[in-house]
């Protein structure tokens, strides 16, 4: 699906009480990116896999979605539902 930016919810393999939550147009290529150690926050938990992934065809309301599940009503609404 081209176009579209996506929301997603990464999880530990090795910790699985451990999550990121990012923004990317190229899942493949972002995950790729996690998983070689590249992102600095995450690069402690490799391996990570995709826990949850939300697409959006406007840049705007991913990065809003995106900076709601990073607040603490956030992360309680997506602990619930993802």
């Amino acid at each position: 699906m081209n176009n579209f930016f996506y929301v997603y919810i990464l999880t530990s393999i090795i910790e699985p009480s451990r999550h990121y939550i990012g923004i990317t147009n190229d899942l493949d290529k972002r995950l790729k990116e996690h998983n070689r150690g590249h992102v600095i926050h995450t690069s402690k938990y490799t391996p990570w896999e995709y826990e949850t992934v939300i697409a959006f065809r406007s840049k705007e309301k991913a990065q809003m979605f995106e900076k709601y599940l990073k607040t603490h009503s956030g992360r309680s609404f997506s602990s619930k539902h993802f």
